[in-house]
């Protein structure tokens, strides 16, 4: 049995160990693509990521890039943090009791509905509004004013318009060694929802190529599976 698990067939052969797969990344790639594919397209059967709660509340987030923000705000521990797309608000609300367990700070989360489930928390503030629109931002700036440490998240249109928008708009706002997260860059083929069209991943990599203030942070890719891939933007100066 234990021979069967560490069994690995690639290109015809077989390999009995697991540690092969660090000398030959494509089939490492391949395998987490494909476990990528599977967890992400199984909303079909019944659900993973749209079916995903945090203390009661719909967070549709993959659990492993949740735990990757709790050590990044333990890290950090910013004074603000800024979310574009509140959904259902369990993304807002697993921030919130995060910064309520460290106690230090805030959240702002931005949608253009008002949610009938939108979560209560004395941390969280919801403002109602596009987050691209000229009277949303200003409100932000204010909000921002004082700040040392902001933290940043997109996940609200995945067209790439409208994230390239928020990646010129909020990127100014990111403190120095925090983070601008770009959610949801795994559609139009990277690698799932290929039929999406441009969407986070064009928007990132447009954006990358005027703005070298921002480094994509790898390391927070360490659990493999990630709805964010390249979208751990960190700020270097």
């Amino acid at each position: 049995m234990l021979e069967i698990l560490n069994r690995v067939k690639y290109k015809g052969k077989v390999y009995f160990n697991s540690l092969y797969l660090l000398l030959f990344p494509n089939l490492k790639k391949e395998i987490v693509n494909n476990f990528h594919k599977l967890y992400y397209d199984s909303n079909i059967l019944g659900g993973t990521w749209k079916n995903t709660k945090f203390l009661g509340v719909p967070a549709q987030k993959c659990p492993l890039d949740l735990f990757i923000y709790q050590e990044i705000l333990f890290e950090i521990k910013p004074d603000l943090i800024i979310e574009a797309g509140t959904a259902s608000g369990g993304g807002a609300y697993f921030l919130a009791s995060i910064c309520e367990l460290m106690n230090h700070g805030e959240i702002v989360t931005i949608d253009i509905t008002n949610t009938a489930v939108s979560p209560k928390h004395k941390r969280i503030k919801y403002i109602i509004g596009s987050s691209t629109s000229e009277k949303v931002f200003r409100q932000i700036e204010e909000l921002v004013k004082g700040k040392k440490k902001v933290l940043i998240i997109l996940d609200s249109d995945h067209s790439k318009k409208h994230v390239l928008r928020e990646l010129e708009l909020y990127n100014r706002l990111v403190t120095k060694d925090s983070y601008l997260i770009v959610e949801d860059s795994n559609v139009n083929g990277h690698p799932v929802y290929s039929d999406h069209g441009p969407g986070p991943m064009e928007a990132l990599q447009e954006f990358l190529q005027t703005h070298n203030e921002f480094e994509i942070d790898k390391s927070r890719e360490k659990h493999y599976l990630t709805f964010n891939p390249n979208g751990y933007l960190k700020r270097k100066i």
